[in-house]
């Protein structure tokens, strides 16, 4: 998809992601999107789309590192716990829990029998969370490994994406399939009608965003509140220059 294409699909629904925003303030009530997928699927930048023209302080990305050792002796999902959202508030998980069924299992960073008590616990804990009144949408981002390889060597290539790639994720380019089975694992075992998976082609990062967004925006509740028009009261004063007293000056520009 151009970009210009793109743009103009996207442009309507930032406003509509606004409004779902205040919707959500409005209400009360609490949102939680799970977005999983390959290495280079794309779950960054889709984040970055719907988070970047809200309110921080409301609608807040979590993407957890490496479980410190105390952490390692916990109930499993209660570091995620600590993240879920008050009243009001969105959040947008870049990987979530579902590491255990991914990464962890293919990497031999957690045993068998961890994954099993994992993949048994999901349903009951997701439960739990739309019982309490979340809004829970998981979703996969996938991607065809030839357009994964192309990713990877467009960051390897250049020095301002580099940082994406880490260890594991070159360790893992050699377990496509694996990865793709331990997919399908996870959604036998954790696609209910409560909180289904949802899969989205993202061999067209473009295309994959919006398809996302709209799945997303059409499947709330009805979050469109009237819109408000905001004026600014006059000011009182006549307008002032910005001025300093004492030791601290702008510097000089650069441009």
């Amino acid at each position: 998809m151009k970009k210009s294409e793109y743009e103009r699909h996207l442009a309507p629904m930032l406003l509509e992601l606004n409004n779902l925003a205040r919707w959500l303030a409005a209400t009360g009530r609490r949102l939680v999107v799970v977005l999983e997928g390959r290495d280079t699927a794309g779950k960054g930048g889709t984040i970055t789309t719907i988070s970047g023209k809200l309110n921080p302080r409301q609608v807040r990305v979590v993407a957890l590192p490496t479980p410190d050792p105390r952490e390692r002796t916990q109930w499993y999902f209660q570091r995620y716990i600590a993240h879920l959202p008050a009243a009001g508030e969105w959040v947008l998980f870049d990987r979530s829990w579902y590491n255990r069924a991914g990464v962890e299992r293919v990497m031999g960073f957690c045993t068998e029998a961890e994954c099993a008590q994992f993949l048994r616990e999901v349903p009951f804990f997701e439960q739990s969370l739309v019982n309490s009144g979340i809004l829970l949408f998981k979703y996969w981002l996938a991607v065809d490994q030839e357009e994964q390889e192309a990713r990877f060597a467009e960051r390897a290539r250049n020095p301002l994406k580099r940082w994406k790639l880490s260890a594991v994720d070159l360790a893992a380019r050699d377990q496509y399939r694996a990865y793709g089975a331990a997919r399908d694992a996870m959604f036998a075992a954790t696609h209910r009608d409560f909180a289904p998976w949802v899969a989205v082609n993202y061999n067209d990062q473009r295309r994959g965003r919006l398809t996302l967004i709209r799945h997303l925006l059409d499947n709330v509740p009805d979050y469109r509140l009237p819109e408000k028009p905001m004026e600014l009261p006059p000011l009182q004063k006549k307008l002032a220059r910005e001025r300093f007293r004492g030791p601290v000056r702008p510097i000089k520009m650069a441009f």
